[in-house]
């Protein structure tokens, strides 16, 4: 269904399709497809952004179309490019034929490759695809420019094709870890919310809709433990995403306890930089994970 009535029947929608979120994000979200606005989704990683597009498209039963951005991404990167060895193809076909092939021919949609930008302005719909544009902040200042002219218009010139029009403007979700500060351009241009780490209940409550057969107890201990991590002196801070990832360690490992042995062979799961680990270790694995007698 993709016209919600409102708020609390999007979240719930959200809810079902596993991914647990508040009220102000699921405003947020409402707001991005009713308005047909662009939504930044700030936070630090692992807090949840990448997955609520891709549970807004599971809930809109829509695609979701991802661009990942990464230094030095160039537009042509992220629109389009044509298929030279099918071209080169049919100029060898048309002279063994002894047939004239004109440029008009070879510049044509069946010889074109859609890449994420174009292929979310030319999808057909019904529904508005998802455009996923992940880690915005890792492009450079060119590219951001370029991507709020398109956002705005919802337009891309091709020369040999001319301009192409979205019949149905894709919902763009932005995501960025705030490892540079984006334009403010670009932030007028969209609505934002800031993705916060969730408390342990809601953390808890994530676990066991992810981790399918977790046990309760498990789900909290974790939960509680990851909090535990985030108020250390870490580089990289434990998020959502490490919480699920640990409590699916455990969980296939069969732990009956949540105890300091069994936090020692699993923190790999949740702590990926060993100067981290070795943080988790000096301030006591059992006070981490609640066990200190």
């Amino acid at each position: 269904m993709y016209d919600f009535a409102d708020v609390p029947a999007l979240a719930s929608a959200l809810d079902d399709a596993g991914y647990l979120t508040d009220e102000a994000l699921a405003t947020a979200l409402f707001l991005a497809i009713r308005m047909t606005q662009p939504i930044l989704l700030e936070g630090e990683p692992g807090v949840g952004k990448t997955e609520a597009a891709k549970a807004l498209s599971r809930v809109l039963d829509t695609p979701l179309i991802r661009l990942q951005c990464y230094e030095g991404l160039a537009a042509a990167d992220a629109l389009y490019e044509w298929n030279y060895p099918r071209q080169l193809l049919a100029i060898r076909l048309a002279e063994s034929r002894g047939a004239a092939l004109a440029e008009t021919d070879l510049f044509t949609d069946d010889y074109l490759l859609r890449k994420p930008l174009l292929a979310a302005i030319d999808h057909p719909g019904p529904q508005p695809a998802v455009l996923l544009i992940d880690e915005v902040d890792r492009a450079d200042d060119e590219f951001e420019a370029f991507l709020l002219e398109l956002l705005a218009e919802a337009t891309v010139t091709i020369p040999e094709l001319g301009t192409r029009r979205a019949v149905v403007p894709p919902i763009a979700v932005l995501t960025s870890n705030r490892a540079r500060e984006l334009h403010d351009a670009l932030k007028r241009r969209c609505l934002y919310h800031w993705i916060a780490h969730p408390g342990a209940d809601r953390v808890a409550a994530i676990i066991r809709l992810r981790v399918p057969g977790v046990a309760d107890w498990l789900a909290e201990r974790v939960a509680a433990a990851v909090a535990r991590l985030r108020d250390l002196r870490l580089y990289k801070q434990p998020g959502v995403a490490e919480a699920i990832n640990w409590a699916g360690a455990l969980h296939v490992l069969g732990v009956t306890a949540l105890d300091e042995p069994a936090a020692r062979r699993t923190l790999a799961a949740v702590l990926k930089y060993e100067e981290d680990r070795a943080v988790a270790e000096t301030a006591g694995l059992a006070e981490v994970v609640g066990d200190a007698g």
